[in-house]
């Protein structure tokens, strides 16, 4: 990761030689027009030049309508900015559906290629979590990514939801490309050092979601615990600020969602230093208060 002050500026270089914002736009349910417009206005003007959804999330199409209004006013082309989408779980393995389900992404978004396409999950709704046919999809699915990959018609390929177990399995059958990020949930409530160790081992970029807890799904446990506050209080940021660098300061990549204007820009705006002490405080809360709240890859096969 470079080095910069400005967390604006901030670039995950990733083993595609391409360079990644370290902090980005999340549109999780995000899923109305006029409220996805408002939210890329006021993201574009606090600075951020990275978005990510997925063809679950049902938004790809109003977020081509947002770009193609907002990018020129804001004097940006299309590769000024970094788009993330994911392929979804239903598509896993099916002959020709991986290729199928990238274009229907790309008419969705209105762009020639993007950025950076996922595997949303390693299961697939077909199949038992226990059932090993999850595991020869997974492969089957990755091999069409690689190929889409190898023909350039997509900039990076990564996953999302994966365990070391489902890397470890995809790094053994050798497919030639090695993801490019693992995007997963990843707070101080629940995060796997020897998961993100693995990914730097591997050149793997770890991304975050859920930055700020369960917040998604109005729980606040977290981004009100008293540890945080009292860092927030003592730095002079908000608590949720707190989280998001706690983040970076892992070298892990965010993607925090928000249509609140305030927050959208509070929370690219991460120009602060944490002690050790705080990381420190921050990263023993796991211990007592381990609890994830999304979606959950252990035990997919």
């Amino acid at each position: 990761m470079a080095s910069a002050v400005d967390s604006k500026s901030m670039k995950f270089i990733l083993n595609t030689g391409h360079a990644m914002p370290a902090v980005g736009l999340g549109t999780y349910r995000m899923r109305d027009q006029a409220e996805v417009l408002e939210v890329v206005d006021h993201a574009l003007s606090a600075g951020y030049r990275m978005f990510d959804t997925a063809a679950v999330y049902r938004n790809e199409s109003f977020l081509k309508e947002a770009f193609r209004i907002l990018l020129p006013r804001y004097d940006l082309d299309r590769d000024d900015i970094f788009i993330t989408t994911k392929l979804s779980p239903s598509e896993h393995g099916r002959p020709g559906a991986i290729e199928k389900a990238y274009s229907a992404s790309l008419q969705n978004l209105g762009t020639d290629y993007i950025d950076m396409y996922l595997v949303h999950f390693p299961g697939t709704p077909k199949y038992s979590i226990d059932d090993k046919k999850n595991t020869e999809l997974r492969h089957a699915t990755w091999e069409s990514m690689v190929e889409l990959y190898d023909r350039g018609i997509v900039n990076g390929i990564g996953v999302s939801n994966f365990t070391n177990y489902h890397l470890e399995l995809l790094m053994e059958r050798n497919h030639g490309v090695v993801p490019a990020i693992n995007q997963v949930e990843w707070h101080p409530f629940y995060y796997q050092m020897e998961l993100l160790d693995y990914c730097k081992a591997n050149d793997i970029v770890l991304q975050a979601y859920c930055s700020l807890g369960g917040k998604s799904v109005s729980n606040n446990e977290l981004l009100l615990h008293p540890s945080v506050t009292k860092i927030a209080v003592t730095l002079g940021v908000t608590n949720a600020q707190v989280l998001l660098k706690w983040a970076l300061e892992h070298n892990v990549a965010i993607i925090p969602k928000s249509t609140n204007p305030v927050h959208i820009k509070q929370n690219i705006t991460l120009n602060f230093d944490m002690s050790p002490e705080d990381m420190r405080v921050l990263d023993n809360l796991s211990n007592k208060n381990s609890v994830k709240y999304a979606w959950d890859p252990r035990g997919v096969v």
